[in-house]
Order: C-alpha cells, then sequence, then structure tokens
C-alpha cells in the first residue's frame, strides 16, 4: 500500500507532463499556422494578447481556489443555486486545479506567448529579426505584461477568492446545461453533496 502512495505523484507528473507536451504541441502548431498564414500584424498582436490574458485568467482561477474556503458554498448547494456545487468540487479538487490552473495552462501560454512573439518580431524585423536587442525587447514586454498582469490577478484572487469561485462554478453550470453532460462528479442528493 506504501508502494502505491509513492508511485501516485510521479504517475501524476507524468500525466500532467504529457499533456502539456501534447497540448502545447497541438497549440503551438495552429498558432504558429494561424500566424504564418495571417497578412495581419494586427490579428497576430491581439493572438498574443488573448494567450497572455488567457495565461493570467488561469493563474487567477488557480489562486483562488488555493485560498477560497468551503462552507459559503454549502447554503447555495442546498438551495440548488446554478453554479454552487460546482464550486465545492473546484474546492474539493483545489490541488488539481490549481495545477492545472497555474502549471499546465500557465507554462503553455508562456511558452506559446514567446513562440507567437517570435513570430511577430520576425514579420516585423524580416531577416534582422536575430538581432538581438530586438528579441530581448520582444520578450521583456512579453514578460512585463504577464507577471504585470498575473500580480494585479493574484490581488483580486486572494482579497476576491469566493466570488471568482462561484463565477467560475457558474460557468460550468452554464456549460454543463448547454451541453446536457456533467462536467463534475459530485451530485446534490438529500441536500448533502456526496
Amino acid at each position: 500500500m506504501g508502494s502505491n502512495k509513492g508511485r501516485r505523484p510521479w504517475r501524476n507528473a507524468l500525466s500532467v507532463g504529457a499533456t502539456t507536451f501534447f497540448l502545447t504541441l497541438i497549440i503551438g502548431y495552429v498558432s504558429q499556422t494561424f500566424i504564418g498564414r495571417m497578412g495581419s500584424l494586427i490579428v497576430s498582436f491581439s493572438l498574443l494578447i488573448v494567450i497572455i490574458l488567457t495565461g493570467i485568467l488561469f493563474d487567477i482561477l488557480g489562486t483562488a481556489v488555493a485560498a477560497a474556503v468551503e462552507p459559503p458554498f454549502h447554503a447555495k448547494a442546498a438551495r440548488k443555486i446554478p453554479g454552487a456545487k460546482e464550486a465545492i468540487w473546484l474546492l474539493r479538487n483545489a490541488d488539481r486545479v490549481a495545477s492545472f490552473a497555474n502549471d499546465v495552462v500557465g507554462d503553455i501560454c508562456g511558452t506559446l506567448s514567446g513562440a507567437i512573439g517570435a513570430g511577430i518580431l520576425f514579420r516585423l524585423a524580416g531577416a534582422e529579426a536575430e538581432d538581438a536587442l530586438l528579441g530581448t525587447a520582444m520578450t521583456a514586454v512579453i514578460a512585463a505584461l504577464t507577471v504585470g498582469g498575473k500580480a494585479v490577478g493574484k490581488r483580486m484572487a486572494l482579497s476576491e477568492a469566493e466570488e471568482i469561485v462561484f463565477w467560475v462554478g457558474r460557468a460550468i453550470a452554464a456549460m454543463e446545461g448547454i451541453t446536457g453532460r456533467p462536467l463534475v462528479k459530485e451530485r446534490l442528493q438529500k441536500g448533502k453533496l456526496k
């Protein structure tokens, strides 16, 4: 039994690593192909901003689930308020949610924003894109936007943790309503989340 517990973190790490690798590969290929075919630098910059914002939003979610507490959602779940049971599920799986949001999505967005920034730089500067100053400037801009955005987002996530988790819970509940498929395992039965 002890050996299984010892192996489980390695299994989880391998699973997260493999998921990150394949998601980065697919999303990176699609985004690079998209940028390569787009003639507009405005569209390329827009895609870069969307990827940076996605990383910031998921960082906010990861921080909020780590900081929020479960009790405020029990009364809402008992009254069957949409999003409450999903919020409880997020909090009961905070370690996995935070790992996915901060590590998997965060690292993918960081990698992609760097790759897209390099693509934009190459199109702006042409053959001079290898210039160390231009490359460093683009990297600095992307890093400043990402780190600055995450700093603001973390402060908000810590002060409004329950509201953010509830908002995400409602978004999951809405997706469940649209697709007709449950996205969380727990169900409310006889007033208790099981």
